[in-house]
């Protein structure tokens, strides 16, 4: 039955482990897009067109996919019309995952059964908005909900991390909140806005930035900085992983003629990124560091649309550019040098799940169980089949049981659902495995495989401690 308890578990092994060993685990979300001054602030919502629809442009898509104008989307619609416009494309939303997670959201927050669709709107909106006035449904109170135990936010090097100060030093939040360091507006030399940047961290690193050699000093004080407020983990979003390397000398040059305001070549941006990334890399081997490299996306298609509303609003697509070759150059060269940091590779474009979880062997040591990770299936790919693909593939070519599994990757603070999304699914994968005669019914076995990917190796892998 559609969302009964055993939504997704079409075998008696599956239930077993879903029930048994995933649905309690505790959520470690160790990449996400909230905000930590909301968790501090405690924000509360007025009604649930904010928390649902404000951000969130995977919702932004499906409703123009659907031909709703975009006074409705993101415009001055008021947030009543908002919803309403937004239920009627849910209802014949068949086999997008927002189905699923929406009406996930509906139950675990507030514990709506029945269909979100265009007749059962305003009742909808009259429960969700009753709940949200209600005790217990600020931001921290929708986190407590979901039994988060850690949260990593996204955060340029230049951010003052006072946010994260604060939550830190507040014994009545129990959920850890830990920033992780994204440095993709100190690497992105090709963009008009570079040296605006670069201004700011000077400003906030105390170091003037008149070479290649004092920006790596800037971002050096400001890992330091970071990992004084328990960083533990850099994010990169990348187009492609580059492999262009070029002697110090020359990416002096690229850099000193950026600072003048000449824009580089497509091979002089790949040769400094090349640099830069090795850099980085280093430091995050040595402070112990995770890298994480999403790349397989190209972003900001539509421009009048994006000179309108800016980046992140739903005009991005999977790319097909990235090699496997340069990946494995890239990770290669790292390890020549000795400084290769655990790292988790994610791609949009599902083709290349193949060739990540064949690059992971070639890098794998004692240091970590699953020192280099295929993440989880991203984006573009956290629906039912990305999830199942990335899943088979990693066990077939791979180390399943040691995958530090689900992130939301998200802006919303209802979004944790999609760990028992992904769950569900695991579990389901494990399961049919079992039935088919693939696995032996070692349930002792596959209990521990299922709290491992659900809680236990990220918390291993990353290092966390509960607060």
């Amino acid at each position: 039955m559609f969302l009964d308890k055993d939504f997704l578990l079409n075998t008696e092994a599956a239930r077993t482990l879903y029930h048994e060993a995933a649905e309690k685990c505790p959520i470690i979300d160790y990449h996400c897009h909230i905000s930590p001054r909301e968790i501090w602030e405690d924000l509360r919502y007025d009604n649930i067109t904010q928390v649902w629809l404000g951000g969130d442009h995977y919702k932004w898509r499906l409703m123009r996919s659907a031909g709703v104008p975009e006074k409705y989307v993101t415009g001055d619609a008021d947030a009543h019309e908002k919803f309403l416009r937004w239920a009627e494309v849910l209802g014949k939303a068949v086999g997008n995952p927002l189905y699923h997670w929406s009406h996930l959201e509906l139950r675990r927050f507030f514990g709506y059964e029945g269909i979100l669709n265009r007749d059962t709107a305003e009742e909808v909106w009259n429960l969700c908005n009753a709940k949200l006035r209600s005790a217990g449904y600020s931001v921290r109170g929708l986190i407590a909900m979901s039994n988060v135990e850690t949260i990593c936010t996204t955060d340029d090097p230049v951010d003052s991390l006072e946010w994260h100060e604060k939550l830190a030093a507040d014994p009545t939040f129990r959920t850890a909140v830990l920033p992780a360091w994204r440095p993709d507006k100190a690497m992105n030399l090709e963009k008009a806005t570079y040296l605006d940047y670069l201004a700011q961290l000077e400003a906030v690193s105390g170091v003037k930035i008149d070479s290649f050699a004092a920006l790596k000093q800037a971002l050096k004080a400001r890992m330091a900085f970071f990992h004084e407020h328990n960083c533990r983990l850099s994010d990169h979003g990348l187009n492609y992983v580059m492999y262009a390397p070029a002697p110090e000398a020359e990416i002096e040059r690229i850099f000193a003629a950026r600072l003048a305001g000449a824009m580089p070549s497509r091979r002089e941006e790949d040769a400094f990124k090349t640099a830069a990334m090795a850099f980085l890399a280093g430091e995050y081997a040595r402070l112990g560091w995770v890298m994480q490299l999403h790349y397989g996306c190209r972003r900001d298609n539509n421009g009048p649309m994006f000179r309108r509303l800016g980046p992140d609003t739903g005009y991005d697509c999977v790319d097909n550019g990235a090699s496997s070759a340069d990946t494995a150059a890239f990770l290669g060269m790292l390890e020549e040098a000795g400084t290769l940091p655990r790292t988790i590779l994610y791609s949009l474009n599902t083709n290349d799940n193949a060739a990540i979880d064949t690059i992971l062997g070639c890098f794998q040591s004692d240091e970590a169980v699953g020192k280099i990770q295929h993440g989880s299936a991203w984006w573009f790919n956290d629906h039912f089949d990305g999830m199942v693909e990335q899943i088979k593939s990693l066990g077939a070519l791979g180390y399943l049981a040691g995958f530090v599994g689900m992130l939301t990757d998200s802006r919303s603070f209802l979004s944790y659902p999609r760990h028992e999304y992904f769950r569900r699914i695991l579990c389901r994968v494990l399961g049919e495995w079992v039935e088919e005669g693939m696995f032996p019914d070692d349930m002792d076995t596959l209990k521990e495989i299922v709290r491992g990917i659900s809680h236990d190796n990220a918390k291993a892998y990353f290092g966390f401690a509960e607060k």
